[in-house]
C-alpha cells in the first residue's frame, strides 16, 4: 500500500463497484444464507396463491405473539409500545404492526409487497366438453407470455363457496399421487401457420383451455359424458356441482415445489417470486422486531400484477382505515389530522422484484445501471414507462437516509432499473403510497425470467434483503 500510485489511491478511493454478497460472507452468514433459504422455498410451496400466502402469514404471525386487531378492539384491549397487532383484509391482504414507543403520528416504518403472483384464473363456468375430452375454460390474470404456459405440468388451487355458505378449499396437483392438468400445444410437424405468427399470437388467450380428464361417463342415455363424469369426481370428493363454479375463486399455477438451481445450490428456482420472495423476507423481517422507536409495519397487498384495484388492494382504503382504528384505540382524541400525519410522516420501501442483468437477453438492459444477480438488496430510485410515466421517483434526501441504514448495517446493496429507455418497463404500488406524503422508495430482489413460470432468485440476494429489511424496521 505504500508503494501506491496517487492516480491507483484516487481510484480506490473516488469510484465504486457493486460487491458480489458471496464474496463477503464468513462461513458463519453463508449458513444462515441456506438456511433462510430453506424456509423460504417452504413458504414458496406453501402459498401459492394469494390466498395460501395470507393465511400462512396469519398462521406464523399468531404463532409469534400477534393479535388480531378485531380481538383488540372487542375486549377493549389498550394498546402499548410492543405490541403485536395483525388485520386480515378478506382473506387476500395482511398488515403486521409493531407498536413502537413513539405516537403513530409521528410516522411508521413501512415494507409494502403484494401477494398475487401471475396465473391462470378458471372463468366462472369454465367446464365443457369437446371431441370426448373435458376441458377447462380459463382467463389469464397479469402479465403473462402465454406460450410459457403450454406442455407444463399444472395445478388446481382455489375455493368454493355454496350456497348455504360452506367454504371449500381445493388443491389438487402438488401432492405426489396427485393428477396434473396440461394445455396441449401443436406438434411442430403441423405448426407451420402457428409458427409464422408473432410469439404474442402464436397461442391466444382463449386457447388458453386446461385438459381435465377423458374418460365417459357409464350411461348410454346421455350427452357429454366425459364431462359429467368429471363432475361427478368433483361431487363425490367435494360435493361441489356445476353452478358451485360460479362462486369459487380457482387459480391454475405450475405443478412441482420449489427448487435449487446451479450445481453450487446458490439460486432457487421457484414459481410466485414476483413478489413472494419480498413477501417473505419482510415477514421474516418484522418478526425480529420488539419493541421499536417507531411503528414496524409490514403489508402484504393483493391485486397488485393488474394495476392495485379492488378492496384487497392498495388503492382500497383498508390500510387508511387501520391507521384510523389504531389512532382511536392508542390517542385520547381522535383526529382525522392525526392519521394524515401518522400517513405523511412515514417511511416506506416498496418492496417488489425486477429484472436482474440476463447474459442471454443483454439488448434489452443497461449493464452499468441493472441490477445483477448475487450482488445484493436493490434499490430502485423510480420505475414507470420510458419516460419515468407512472413512476414515484424517491428524493435524495430519502436515498441517503436508506443508504446510511444500509451501510451501518453491512448489507450489501445495490442500484438498479427496470430495462433500457425506450424498451418499456413497469410499476409497483410506490406510487401510492406517495400520495400521503410518505417518503417511498422501492426496494427488493433481482429476478431472472420475472413472471415466468419459474423464476430464479440468488439465495445471496434473499438473505441481503431480508438483512437489509431488518435493519429499516430498527432504524
Amino acid at each position: 500500500m505504500d508503494n501506491e500510485s496517487i492516480g491507483k489511491k484516487l481510484q480506490r478511493e473516488l469510484t465504486h463497484q457493486w460487491k458480489n454478497v458471496w464474496e463477503t460472507l464468513d462461513s458463519i452468514e453463508v449458513e444462515k444464507v441456506y438456511a433462510i433459504n430453506e424456509d423460504y422455498k417452504d413458504f414458496l410451496n406453501i402459498g401459492k396463491t394469494e390466498r395460501e400466502s395470507a393465511k400462512e402469514i396469519i398462521r406464523i404471525a399468531t404463532e409469534k405473539g400477534y393479535t388480531s386487531l378485531d380481538e383488540i378492539i372487542e375486549k377493549g384491549i389498550k394498546p402499548t409500545p410492543g405490541m403485536k397487532i395483525y388485520v386480515n383484509n378478506k382473506n387476500k391482504a395482511v398488515a403486521l404492526f409493531v407498536l413502537g414507543k413513539e405516537k403513530l403520528e409521528k410516522g411508521m416504518h413501512i415494507i409494502g409487497s403484494h401477494l398475487d403472483a401471475p396465473r391462470l384464473d378458471l372463468k366462472q363456468f369454465p367446464l365443457y366438453e369437446d371431441s370426448e375430452l373435458a376441458m377447462l375454460k380459463t382467463h389469464y390474470y397479469g402479465g403473462i407470455k402465454k406460450y410459457q404456459w403450454v406442455t407444463l405440468p399444472l395445478a388446481l388451487h382455489g375455493v368454493v363457496v355454496k350456497e348455504d355458505g360452506e367454504k371449500i378449499d381445493i388443491i389438487i396437483g402438488e401432492d405426489e399421487e396427485d393428477p396434473v392438468f396440461f394445455i396441449t400445444d401443436l406438434l411442430p410437424h403441423l405448426a407451420k401457420d402457428q409458427m409464422e405468427k408473432k410469439m404474442s399470437e402464436g397461442i391466444s388467450g382463449e386457447g388458453l383451455n386446461v385438459l381435465i380428464g377423458s374418460i365417459p361417463y357409464n350411461d348410454s342415455e346421455i350427452s357429454e359424458k366425459v364431462k359429467l363424469n368429471v363432475l361427478n369426481i368433483l361431487n363425490e370428493k367435494y360435493g361441489i356441482k356445476e353452478e358451485d363454479f360460479t362462486s369459487a375463486e380457482f387459480e391454475i399455477v405450475p405443478a412441482g415445489k420449489s427448487r435449487d438451481v446451479g450445481i453450487d445450490r446458490s439460486m432457487v428456482g421457484a414459481y410466485g417470486q414476483d413478489d413472494r420472495v419480498c413477501v417473505f423476507t419482510s415477514l421474516k423481517a418484522i418478526l425480529d422486531v420488539e419493541v421499536p422507536n417507531r411503528t414496524a409495519v409490514a403489508l402484504f397487498v393483493d391485486k397488485e400484477e393488474i394495476g392495485s384495484v379492488g378492496n384487497t388492494s392498495m388503492e382500497s382504503k383498508f390500510f387508511e382505515n387501520t391507521i384510523s382504528e389504531l389512532i382511536n384505540l392508542t390517542e385520547e382524541n381522535y383526529s382525522e389530522l392525526k392519521v394524515k400525519r401518522a400517513l405523511a410522516n412515514s417511511w416506506v420501501l416498496s418492496a417488489d422484484t425486477l429484472a436482474g442483468f440476463d447474459p442471454n437477453y443483454p439488448d434489452v438492459l443497461d449493464k452499468r445501471n441493472s441490477p445483477y444477480i448475487g450482488k445484493g438488496i436493490t434499490i430502485v430510485k423510480y420505475t414507470g414507462v420510458r419516460g419515468k410515466g407512472g413512476s414515484n421517483d424517491a428524493n435524495s434526501e430519502y436515498l441517503s437516509k436508506i443508504r446510511k441504514i444500509f451501510n451501518d448495517n453491512n448489507v450489501v446493496w445495490q442500484m438498479g432499473e427496470l430495462g433500457k429507455v425506450d424498451q418499456g418497463g413497469g410499476g409497483t404500488i410506490a406510487y401510492i403510497l406517495a400520495n400521503y406524503g410518505m417518503e417511498v422508495v422501492d426496494c427488493g430482489v433481482p429476478l431472472l425470467s420475472v413472471h415466468a413460470p419459474y423464476e430464479i432468485a440468488s439465495k445471496a440476494d434473499v438473505y441481503m434483503t431480508y438483512k437489509g429489511y431488518n435493519a429499516f424496521y430498527k432504524a
